[in-house]
């Protein structure tokens, strides 16, 4: 059982880390011109952060062993905060 966890947390890094690499690249300015694309890629880039945030608590903060209800509650507040951080960002 502990080798699983092991496991899962090593994969768990490496998509880290790979998401990471993934923003970094996206967030290139020479790679779109146009704002309508700046924009997508800019909620793209928070969508990556906010997914990476869900593995951090689920796996290093250990919610996924958590009652349901906290789980719902972390779940709420991360699509809350993303879609505050996008709404403020579009009518900016």
């Amino acid at each position: 059982m502990e080798q699983v966890l092991h496991q899962r947390i090593t994969l768990v890094w490496l998509g880290l880390v790979l998401a990471t690499l993934l923003s970094w690249g996206l967030s290139s300015e020479h790679l779109f011109d146009s704002t309508i694309a700046r924009t997508l890629t800019t909620m793209a880039i928070l969508g990556v952060a906010f997914v990476k945030v869900c593995y951090v608590g689920l796996d290093f903060m250990e919610l996924r062993r958590a009652p349901r209800a906290l789980r719902l509650v972390f779940h709420a507040w991360m699509v809350g905060v993303y879609c505050l951080l996008v709404g403020l960002y579009v009518i900016h």
